[in-house]
């Protein structure tokens, strides 16, 4: 691996402070996407096994929520540091086990440290209220605790970034977290939990377990100690946990699919349009829930537009992740491709046109070219659901009111993007897409000071900003007499 420090590649689950297997000796591979070359195994835990982070969890969390916001913040600063101190390794892992460029791995390690430096902060303002009181003789106070243990089930996209902007925000509250990544992506979740441990968070906090998701995900959301539970993927896992985790009416915080929708008026800044649309679409190959999927483009601009945007994905640099000048990496593995060449043939059969790419890559395996498709209608699947891949589609409409509509008839309501240079429209079209997060003449919207999040089949719930600290605490009140009533 070229690991300046080969201790972080782990290959045991974390729990309760200590490096574990599976009592079973069962194990799963850890595959490299670009070369299917297996990169290491993790174990496979069963769910009694579960069940023990999730009591060590529930042991550690009397003390941790009785420490101060100042001591919590300390330790998350120390772990943002062991982060920011281990970037190139921690990068270079997710690139292997992820497929990602390097060069966006590194910045995913950014992006996460971002959430643990941003909750350190926000630990310290957990504030409280004093409400004015209809009665003399009494105070009406309300102060914020820790809803008590989470989990945090983590999607392989972005295998570092979703478990910091989780287990950051349930630590920084005074929450202990049991997480379980994605079976593509543990590595990353395990060199976390190691640097975690370096950072000196005690025994028990942080968790990582590693297993099949049906036996470790059921355990989760149904275990009457987890009080809180964050999910990151799709909207059909999204109803199975919620269904499992009723029962115990566990606070829920779902981030599921999405099918952004990026349009472009006519009156738009077309360069930065497609500069926008890149970025929008192609991070990560496609492969994020907020990639722009469907392109709206005004009929006025339509042509130049989609050739531009041609030109622009053609020369596209595809690779293994640690290949100089990559852009796009493979996808994550063969289902994933199998997919994107089912939607395109579907959507062809259909009378869509392809500009550019369209099939899989000379490179084989898991490589897919970097596709345009215009004429798109909404009657064709590759318009209804969420593509995941290197792939933008291109449907032209004719004025405001039908470029809303076309945007709105999804589903799913996670993030939406436009181009226009028009004040009043720009308002106008914000307030009226069916989304949780909008970019105007933006293609990137995440930071971890901003809440993410959507709504109808996208989920609900926020994470980062301010908002995403609120997710992991209670309210209580306190009415306190003070005097004769």
């Amino acid at each position: 691996m070229n690991l300046n420090d080969p201790s972080l590649l782990r290959s045991r689950c974390y729990v309760g402070g200590h490096w574990v297997s599976a009592a079973s000796g069962k194990f799963f591979p850890v595959v490299n996407p670009a070369s299917g070359e297996e990169i290491a195994r993790v174990p496979a835990l069963a769910a009694d096994e579960a069940r023990q982070a999730i009591e060590a969890a529930a042991s550690a969390l009397p003390v941790w929520q009785k420490r101060t916001a100042e001591e919590r913040a300390e330790f998350l600063k120390r772990w943002h540091r062991q982060i920011l101190e281990n970037r190139e390794d921690l990068a270079r892992i997710v690139t292997l086990e992820n497929g990602k460029p390097f060069a966006e791995a590194l910045g995913e390690v950014d992006y996460g440290a971002g959430f643990v430096d941003w909750f350190a902060g926000e630990a310290l303002r957990a504030y409280g209220e004093t409400i004015p009181s209809p009665w003399p003789g009494r105070r009406i106070l309300t102060f914020k605790q820790p809803v008590g243990v989470c989990a945090a089930i983590t999607p392989w996209n972005f295998p570092l970034a979703m478990l910091t902007r989780k287990c950051a925000a349930a630590l920084a509250a005074g929450c202990t977290a049991v997480a379980k990544p994605a079976a593509e992506t543990p590595l990353t979740a395990l060199a976390l939990a190691e640097l975690a441990e370096r950072a000196g968070i005690p025994a028990g906090v942080v968790n990582v377990i590693t297993g099949p998701a049906e036996v470790l995900g059921t355990e989760l959301a149904t275990h009457p100690k987890v009080r809180k539970l964050s999910f990151t993927g799709s909207t059909r896992v999204g109803r199975l946990l919620m269904a499992q985790a009723a029962p115990t009416l566990k606070r829920l915080s779902l981030e599921l699919g999405g099918n952004a929708p990026f349009l472009v008026f006519a009156d738009a800044d077309l360069k930065a349009a497609l500069s926008g649309a890149m970025l929008a679409k192609f991070r990560n190959g496609g492969q994020s829930c907020v990639a722009a999927n469907r392109f709206l483009v005004q009929k006025e601009v339509y042509e130049e537009f989609a050739a531009e945007l041609a030109q622009r994905i053609a020369a596209l640099k595809v690779g293994p992740g640690f290949e100089a000048g990559v852009q796009v990496g493979p996808l994550i593995h063969a289902k994933a491709v199998a997919k994107i060449e089912a939607l395109i043939a579907e959507a062809v059969a259909q009378g869509a046109q392809v500009v550019t790419g369209g099939g899989r890559h000379l490179l084989g395996g898991n490589f897919f070219q970097p596709t345009l498709l215009k004429d798109v209608s909404p009657r064709m699947r590759i318009f209804a659901e969420e593509i995941f891949g290197p792939v933008a589609i291109l449907t032209a409409f004719t004025d405001d009111e039908e470029a809303i509509a076309l945007a709105n008839a999804s589903e799913y309501g996670l993030a939406a993007y436009f181009y226009t240079q028009d004040l009043k429209r720009a308002l106008r079209v914000a307030e009226a897409l069916e989304c949780g997060m909008v970019g105007v003449n933006v293609g990137r919207v995440s930071t971890p000071v901003a809440p993410f999040g959507g709504i109808k089949q996208s989920g609900f719930g926020r994470e980062g900003s301010k908002y995403g600290l609120e997710e992991y605490l209670e309210i209580k009140y306190l009415c306190l007499g003070v005097g004769e009533e």
